[in-house]
């Protein structure tokens, strides 16, 4: 499958292909275009459209609360893995003014900000990042399972 969305990606924007890479479609093509061709390209491609305004696979809210992309798309796919759920919390903390943000989220925001400065495009800043998220992914199977916490920069 095909998928879409708008150029220059932070972090929902790279985090969500992570995700569909790994949970969704293991084949996936990922397509960045300029924001007004989103649409137009979803349709020339046959793609489907993500982290783009009045698409279903975008920030929502519910019961007062915001959620990210990362999160429309766990919650379409009906994926429950709890470590994945965990990482959620992380990702819209880092993507969304959210008052009870993980700590963990002002350190992927800094550093997917910095992934796009330094990658020459979409499709290197997705392959730099794919790893961290892979990281974090393991890092927050093993909190769930196991109860462990950061050391040092927890909230105390």
């Amino acid at each position: 499958m095909k998928w879409v969305t708008r150029e220059k990606a932070k972090v929902d924007r790279i985090a969500c292909p992570w995700l569909i890479s790994r949970f969704v479609d293991k084949d996936a093509i990922f397509l960045f275009v300029p924001k007004d061709k989103v649409m137009e390209t979803a349709k020339k491609e046959n793609a489907t459209p993500f982290d783009f305004p009045g698409v279903e696979l975008m920030h929502f809210q519910e019961n007062g609360k915001e959620y990210v992309s990362f999160d429309a798309i766990i919650k379409k796919y009906n994926i429950m893995d709890r470590a994945l759920l965990d990482l959620a919390k992380i990702v819209r903390g880092a993507d969304a003014s959210i008052p009870d943000a993980p700590v963990e989220s002002a350190g992927l925001e800094a550093a997917a900000m910095g992934f796009r400065i330094i990658a020459h495009n979409d499709m290197e800043n997705m392959k730099l990042q794919f790893p961290m998220y892979d990281a974090l992914y393991a890092y927050c199977k093993e909190r769930v399972e196991s109860g462990q916490k950061l050391e040092h920069s927890a909230k105390k």
